[in-house]
């Protein structure tokens, strides 16, 4: 089995790989007892070789490989390459590019919402992938045969895959709809921890000011000690001890180890004063200087609006085969629903042409969905001249048998 264990192995292997116009990239990882993703293994192939680092061994360099991941000239090839690209961010602080992700490139292609490698496999290549080895424990040493080729097996069918989805994208010219993607997983905000921004995975838990800015300076303190530790989050205060500090805002020691989630003890510890005093911090904040906590939205009828829209999502995903996730959010849906003029990836570019601008109309009433032969289908309402007189009509059958007849437009 190709495991290299060695710097000048290395060097020359990854010398070798920059001469191809594309390689494919994957790894093997721990987090369980850690902030920071603990790689153990970096697999490569290019259309002659594949290969697996053993990035535990002894003084082994990565640099081959770092200074390989920035290669202008070599296309990376991941699958589902967030969490991959965060270890190679954090270790040398730099993003692999040229980029592409097959997760991302088979939902541009039809394959629907967050494919597995395991099934572009078996669609793609008609095999089956072994995934025996799925849950070991890549720290452990020495690795086995049976993990390296499983290992390999990540990056080895990668290949076809990647040439098969590179070939249907440019075939029907969505190459814009996967830079869009791309731009996202190459973007230097999509890995930076920031503590200060921590309290925002539990923006929607909190309804009072107050609350929000004890949530603000709690979970920035929980977040700067994880990371300090390199510990993960719950092992420093699990969230609902955070949310129940959040909304008590205890201000003493006694106030602390009347919470009910606080492990035993955990008030005469170093950390309690930390907490205390972020306590401290966010009720002295100004609460005109905290963010807008959103508000529950009401019904008003945008229920049903958004049920409609889900309806048309889904067709526009159907029509041009494209994963429904990717055009448009629930969360999405329902801004459309809320106002027009939304700051929201549907109603700009290409997600606009093929769906936000029907998804307006529909909402206007200018558009209509109904079955044809099973299948879900848009009409378009032609106005009516302003000069007609009005017709009388019941409000369930609003503008079906007013003015001219419905036009299908797909």
């Amino acid at each position: 089995m190709s495991l290299i264990t060695s710097s000048d192995i290395l060097r020359e292997t990854c010398e070798r790989l920059a001469r191809h116009p594309f390689i494919t990239v994957d790894t093997e990882f721990l987090r369980e007892t850690t902030f920071w993703p603990k790689v153990c293994v970096v697999q490569l192939a290019s259309e002659d070789e594949a290969v697996a680092v053993d990035t535990l061994a002894p003084d082994i360099d990565l640099s081959p490989f770092f200074a390989l991941m920035a290669n202008p000239d070599v296309v990376k090839v991941f699958h589902a390459a967030r969490q991959d690209i965060e270890i190679i961010w954090h270790q040398a602080k730099l993003i692999p590019a040229p980029l592409f992700d097959t997760q991302v490139a088979a939902m541009v292609c039809g394959f629907g919402d967050q494919v597995s490698y395991q099934e572009l496999v078996s669609s793609i290549c008609r095999m089956t992938v072994d995934k025996s080895s799925r849950f070991t424990d890549w720290s452990r040493r020495p690795l086995s045969d049976a993990q390296i080729a499983y290992a390999l097996a990540d990056v080895t069918h990668l290949r076809d895959i990647y040439k098969t989805l590179k070939t249907r994208i440019e075939k029907a010219r969505r190459e814009s709809w996967l830079a869009d993607e791309m731009a996202i997983l190459c973007s230097v905000s999509t890995y930076e921890q920031r503590p200060e921004d921590a309290w925002q995975r539990y923006r929607n838990r909190v309804r009072k000011p107050r609350d929000l800015a004890v949530l603000m300076e709690i979970a920035a303190w929980r977040e700067d000690e994880a990371q300090t530790r390199d510990t993960p989050r719950s092992r420093v205060l699990k969230d609902d001890t955070l949310l129940e500090i959040a909304t008590k805002a205890p201000t003493s020691v006694e106030a602390l180890g009347d919470l009910r989630s606080l492990p035993r003890g955990m008030e005469k510890s170093r950390s309690a004063s930390d907490i205390l005093a972020a306590v401290e911090r966010g009720l002295a904040r100004d609460p005109k200087s905290l963010p807008k906590i959103p508000r529950e939205r009401r019904s008003n009828g945008g229920g049903a609006t958004v049920e409609l829209l889900k309806v048309l999502l889904r067709q526009v995903s159907e029509r041009h085969g494209v994963a429904a996730k990717m055009i448009a959010t629930v969360d999405e849906l329902e801004a459309i629903a809320a106002g027009d003029r939304s700051d929201i990836g549907a109603l700009k570019g290409w997600r606009r042409k093929i769906f936000g601008e029907q998804a307006l109309e529909l909402k206007a009433g200018r558009l209509a969905l109904t079955l044809e032969r099973g299948k879900v289908v848009t009409l378009e309402w032609q106005d009516v001249p302003p000069e007609a007189p009005a017709i009388e009509q019941s409000p369930a059958l609003d503008n079906a048998t007013a003015g001219d007849p419905p036009r299908q437009i797909a």
